[in-house]
């Protein structure tokens, strides 16, 4: 553990890397707290400081009761046993895209935008009750918000655009309720309606529904596509026994921790972690992606492995986070990221990469892990 900046104004905060450290704080909401508004809470840049200021929270960054109890509006959707009756419409998504991405006459194409993108937006607007007629423009105005290359203003006034759209689609849905079972229509059933929940809180449930897991995903199936095809043989593996695509998927989280430093608490009481006293008021950021190449917890860390066992919580992936905390969504996201790469390498048996890995486009250093654009080959 060790003290690193974290802005331009010297502001510091605890780094945690070790596994055990990142499961013991990420569990402990005695002495750490989630809420981005608190003194010192270690923001990335002055930019995050001030969109935490300025922007009403959403449920990652409360604590419980609050963050429990919104949470609970949403949870019923991405259980299991959900995602299993959604898993055939996910299909019928992801089969759509490589049918476009394949009837492209050029020799290559790349992956990121042509099929990644697309597809994982296409399915959480589907899932949401977006209307058809308005993803086109929906994608633009999320992919400014998500762009590296976007400025902080132009950052902030998609994300004010995407706010000001969502509340008018909840009015409009609203009004003339349908029987569709989409979330937004039962947040509104559930929650709008009998007034548990305000109106511009329901908004940012669904504002955090929409844009939380979308680049991420984009990221994982590029990385997914790339990471196999750099490892042949347990491609093969894959590809002879389906049955392994479940665990080689959240290997593949472990692998490649798309957030890296996105975990982060502040203490609201002393406490020790690992030997090292964290006073009251002073940030923490838990490195998951640290976290899931600690050799204490994964032998061989840096090596990617399909049978890697994830058999209890000294040796369980930290890639959806851990605890209260843990992604809502983390089986959609695997079952998303499985039925797009199975199907992807089923359908093109001679799928390739169309460059050299060494020329392969990654996100900057400082950002989550991903990569860029992935020219690949089929034919």
């Amino acid at each position: 553990m060790s003290k690193v900046t974290i802005v331009d104004d010297k502001s510091w905060a605890w780094l945690l890397t070790k596994h055990a450290d990142i499961r013991n704080v990420l569990s402990d909401n005695e002495h750490f707290s989630k809420v981005r508004t608190r003194p010192n809470f270690p923001e990335l840049s002055k930019g995050g400081r001030l969109a935490a200021m300025s922007h009403k929270p959403t449920f990652v960054d409360m604590d419980p009761p609050e963050h429990t109890c919104q949470r609970a509006m949403v949870s019923p959707t991405f259980s299991p046993n959900h995602v299993a009756e959604m898993t055939p419409m996910i299909q019928e998504i992801v089969n759509q895209q490589i049918n476009v991405f394949m009837t492209q006459t050029a020799p290559s194409s790349d992956l990121v935008a042509n099929f990644a993108l697309p597809m994982a937006s296409n399915v959480m607007y589907r899932i949401l009750g977006i209307p058809s007629t308005d993803m086109a423009y929906l994608s633009q105005c999320n992919a400014v918000r998500t762009n590296g290359s976007a400025t902080a203003t132009q950052a902030s006034a998609a994300n004010a655009e995407l706010v000001a759209y969502l509340k008018q689609l909840i009015e409009s849905k609203a009004k003339n309720l349908t029987a569709d079972t989409n979330l937004i229509n039962t947040l509104i059933k559930e929650q709008l309606q009998p007034q548990k929940i305000a109106l511009d809180d329901l908004v940012q449930v669904v504002f955090l529904m929409l844009v939380a897991g979308n680049a991420t995903m984009v990221s994982m199936i590029a990385l997914g596509v790339s990471t196999l095809l750099q490892h042949p043989k347990q491609l093969a593996e894959l590809r002879a026994d389906p049955s392994l695509y479940r665990n080689a998927m959240v290997e593949l989280c472990r692998y490649h921790t798309a957030s890296a430093l996105a975990t982060r608490r502040i203490a609201i009481k002393d406490v020790t972690v690992g030997g090292t006293l964290i006073k009251a008021g002073e940030g923490v950021i838990a490195a998951t992606q640290s976290g899931n190449r600690d050799e204490s917890a994964f032998p061989q860390p840096d090596m990617f492995d399909i049978h890697r066992h994830f058999d209890d919580s000294a040796h369980k992936s930290l890639a959806y986070g851990h605890a209260e905390h843990e992604c809502v969504a983390e089986w959609l996201a695997l079952t998303e990221l499985e039925v797009a790469l199975r199907s992807l390498f089923e359908a093109m048996p001679k799928l390739r990469l169309a460059v050299e890995v060494k020329d392969i486009k990654y996100s900057a250093p400082e950002a989550d892990v991903g990569i860029l654009e992935l020219p690949v080959a089929w034919k």
